[in-house]
């Protein structure tokens, strides 16, 4: 058992590292989450900031897109040529892909300097893409109602976790430690 762990250590390590990350992070989004009151229909402000950053890039489009909040559910209506077209809700903020990719980095550790900068710009990266994701979500749908499931589902899904998966891969063949650095003769 003893080589077994010795043999497997840093696999082990990863998936230790990876996990507690994870936790740590989804425990303090969850702790920012448990401020708003989903009773009283509450928004959280990440939410809101990318449902009126989604509508910025619509009205770049059309100058009469909008957003207001559903008075039903908890959540924002995003509307696109006076349209009401989806509803931005928590899940749509792309902050717990953000908490895999940084889990994902501190997992596969490199100097302190790049991992914090490449987090930074991959966070930064993933939000403008989902910004942009559901602005070209809502074109979509006005223009194919019909398709929402292969929008919403398949073709956006694939593009956002592509993103995350060619950061990772760029990161441990870069920057992480793991990274084959050229030899000096």
């Amino acid at each position: 058992m003893k080589d077994y762990f010795i043999q497997y250590k840093p696999f082990l390590l990863f998936l230790a590292k990876f996990g507690a990350s994870y936790l740590i992070l989804t425990f303090i989004y969850q702790s920012y989450l448990n401020q708003f009151d989903t009773k009283k229909l509450e928004v959280d402000d990440f939410t809101q900031l990318v449902a009126n950053q989604s509508e910025k890039v619509l009205s770049l489009i059309d100058n009469n897109s909008f957003t207001e909040s559903n008075t039903k559910e908890t959540s924002v209506n995003l509307y696109y040529k006076g349209k009401w077209t989806v509803r931005v809700i928590e899940g749509c903020n792309a902050l717990s892909i953000i908490i895999l990719f940084i889990s994902f980095i501190i997992a596969f550790k490199g100097k302190l300097k790049p991992s914090l900068l490449f987090i930074i710009c991959g966070s930064l990266l993933i939000h403008t893409m989902n910004v942009i994701r559901i602005a070209l979500l809502c074109i979509a749908l006005y223009n194919f109602p019909n398709n929402k499931s292969i929008f919403h589902d398949i073709i956006f899904p694939i593009v956002i976790y592509g993103v995350v998966f060619m950061l990772w891969i760029l990161w441990v063949n870069k920057y992480s430690y793991y990274a084959e650095k050229p030899t000096t003769k």
